[in-house]
């Protein structure tokens, strides 16, 4: 029997229940976006599952929680169309119809802020393939908030159960199964704990996974701004020689800004007032959608490399940040932590319809297999691109331009990255090509 507080989501106090009389098949450890939508993925395959999450949805739901905006590849939307999300989430969607990535410049005296000359232009109509084909976009921009009611309000209609809030305290790991137990001391009982809590994971750490890593000395400056013009999709990326400053369309005359700069000075940015805060923006963001005004609250997050060596461990599996959290210099934290969900979904699933032990380390060694090798490609990048762009030496900013310029050039090589941005490249779960687990 298990005991403890349970919450249905999107109510605003715990209540105790019984959520099931028999031990679970999964617990999931964290019920961001990860894990809520590794819970409906499960649950909607007929599995028993439990979410197990620190915040209460009201809570998550506040706009102070959490102001980041996500870059959705086109694989991942199809995904979140699969689990039945796509419906609530894409009256916020705003589709990615551009993607231009270069140098930047801070504006001053002698100069106007923006992209430099030579730049990398990602359009998704080079893609098709016949004539009269209307092009997908490259992905979708939507909010944190909105993906959070999604997957709450799919949790609620679904009858996944979720409680909160508390964590998983402890687990003991038997040879038939898992036995977590909860901060209030309530018990959970299941064969396979999943846990996705974010790069902080006290799972991962009491498995003894170790991490390898390292920080940026960077900063990521998050907030919201309004534009007198309209942005028509287009998302851009500058290199400044703090780090990326990223440019990403919202629905509406809005853009998210993702202002990654040095550990030192971001607390000095984020104590500007609301005039000093609005010209260092410009400087940066340049006047090609007018005016500029910020809107809502700012953000700080500090930004470092972590990787686990290990993605599983007896009964255990990482998935998300509490595998892999990488720099957010092209937006692929959340589509990383999405391949996850779809990869674990359904090694499970198969599993479970072969009549074998879903924690079972044959199982959970599949699971490894699959996704570790691309998060290890993937973080790499990342980490060398925002090395190789953060550097304001005149010469190596010379090569870069001429780099961007060449690959702008050739056709397959723009198209490669096209179909990558998409998340169309690789050995795809089913539910990322948008087919039911």
């Amino acid at each position: 029997m298990v005991k403890g507080r349970s919450l249905r989501p999107m109510n605003s106090a715990p209540r105790p229940a019984d959520l099931h009389c028999a031990p679970l098949d999964a617990i999931i450890a964290g019920g961001g976006l990860v894990g809520l939508s590794l819970g409906l993925a499960l649950h909607g395959q007929g599995l028993k599952v439990a979410v197990v999450d620190a915040a209460l949805p009201a809570t998550a739901l506040e706009p102070t929680f959490d102001g980041r905006a996500f870059a959705i590849a086109a694989a991942s939307q199809r995904m979140l169309d699969a689990l039945g999300l796509w419906g609530d989430v894409s009256p916020h969607a705003q589709p990615i119809n551009d993607i231009l990535v270069s140098d930047g410049r801070l504006q001053d005296r002698f100069r106007a802020g923006g992209p430099a000359p030579h730049f990398l232009h990602f359009d998704p109509r080079e893609l098709l393939s016949g004539e009269g084909r209307d092009s997908q976009p490259l992905g979708y921009m939507v909010e944190s908030r909105h993906l959070r009611q999604a997957l709450y309000a799919q949790a609620q209609v679904q009858g996944l159960s979720l409680i909160a809030p508390v964590r998983v305290r402890s687990l003991n790991v038997r040879p038939e199964g898992v036995e977590a137990i909860l901060d209030d001391g309530a018990r959970l009982s299941a064969k396979v704990c999943l846990a996705a809590e974010g790069k902080n994971s006290g799972l991962r750490k009491a498995a003894g996974i170790k991490t390898v890593g390292w920080t940026y000395n960077q900063h990521g400056i998050v907030t919201t701004v309004e534009h007198d013009l309209d942005h028509e999709g287009l998302a851009q990326e500058y290199f400044l020689p703090s780090g990326p400053f990223a440019i990403l369309p919202l629905a509406g005359r809005r853009s998210s800004l993702v202002w990654t700069e040095r550990s030192d000075l971001a607390p000095v940015f984020m104590d500007l007032d609301e005039a000093a805060f609005t010209q260092q923006i410009v400087q940066r963001f340049g006047a090609y959608l007018g005016a500029v005004r910020p809107v809502g609250p700012r953000w700080c997050y500090p930004l470092g490399l972590q990787l686990a060596r290990e993605y599983v461990a007896p009964r255990l599996a990482l998935a998300g940040d509490a595998a892999h959290a990488i720099h957010p210099i092209a937006g692929q934290g959340l589509n990383l932590g999405l391949r996850d969900v779809a990869a674990l979904g359904e090694v499970l699933v198969d599993a479970r319809r072969l009549g074998l032990d879903i924690g079972g380390a044959d199982i959970l060694a599949r699971y490894q297999r699959w996704r570790r090798f691309d998060s290890f490609v993937l973080a790499m990048m990342m980490d060398q691109l925002n090395r190789l762009f953060a550097n304001d030496w005149g010469p190596l900013r010379m090569a870069r331009d001429l780099g961007l310029r060449m690959v702008n050039q050739l056709g397959p090589a723009r198209r490669f990255f096209m179909r990558h941005a998409q998340g169309a490249v690789g050995d795809l779960p089913r539910l990322l090509r948008g087919e039911a687990l």
